[in-house]
């Protein structure tokens, strides 16, 4: 019975090593808001600002990055998704081993946001980092979780918090990614349209051709 005791006591204080770290709201600007750890630290480089905080779990980091003042507007949402594609290749190419997992669209607000893992492995192990990424005319807002691979299921819940912190004013519109709405034809449906007029014209070469040849042979 002693055993067991002991025992169960050290479940409790290992499930309270993991417990999860108390987060307070922060505003990251006058547009976006996420909840960081109460300890946090915040630093300004040439106007890029950098949150991060650690908790029992987990590494939370959120930056904010100003946009070249010269960038050209993004015109259609194919042209967000290139920017946001590009925006993934380059945080895999940062470090080898790296591989972008469960890439997928989201929304944050009226905003279009990008959400995937990145796994790394080096040599010490596999370490994941959790990203949801905000594009806008203005600001590129990225949000970071990392943790241990043998972590993956203790982070669960406080990923969930951290994530589902994040606020975004209702000012920001998909207009401040890009400039219309408009879906216009898709790559794919031109592409389709030339595949069936290329196909409907050899029909008809042929039948015409065929039709040609038993007239001839009629006519003799």
């Amino acid at each position: 019975m002693k055993k067991i005791l002991i025992s169960f006591s050290l479940l409790i204080l290992s499930a309270a090593g993991f417990a999860q770290a108390p987060l307070k709201p922060v505003k990251i600007d006058s547009l976006v808001a996420v909840s960081l750890p109460e300890t946090f630290t915040k630093k300004d480089t040439l106007g890029q600002q950098i949150y991060s905080g650690n908790t029992n779990l987990g590494y939370m980091v959120v930056i904010r990055q100003p946009n070249a003042e010269n960038n050209t507007p993004l015109k259609k949402e194919r042209d967000l998704n290139k920017v946001l594609k590009d925006y993934i290749k380059g945080i895999k190419g940062q470090a080898e081993g790296s591989d972008a997992l469960n890439v997928r669209d989201t929304t944050m607000g009226h905003l279009k946001a990008k959400t995937f893992t990145l796994s790394t492995d080096q040599g010490a192990g596999v370490q994941f980092r959790n990203f949801i990424v905000i594009y806008t005319q203005d600001v590129t807002y990225t949000f970071e979780y990392y943790y241990q691979q043998n972590r993956a299921d203790l982070i669960k819940d406080e990923y969930k918090k951290f994530s589902g912190s994040i606020v975004i004013s209702p000012e920001l519109k998909r207009t401040d990614q890009y400039l219309s709405n408009a879906k216009g034809i898709s790559p794919r449906l031109i592409t389709g349209v030339v595949i069936g007029v290329l196909l409907i014209g050899i029909i008809v070469f042929y039948i015409t051709r065929r039709n040609k040849k038993l007239r001839e042979q009629l006519e003799r």
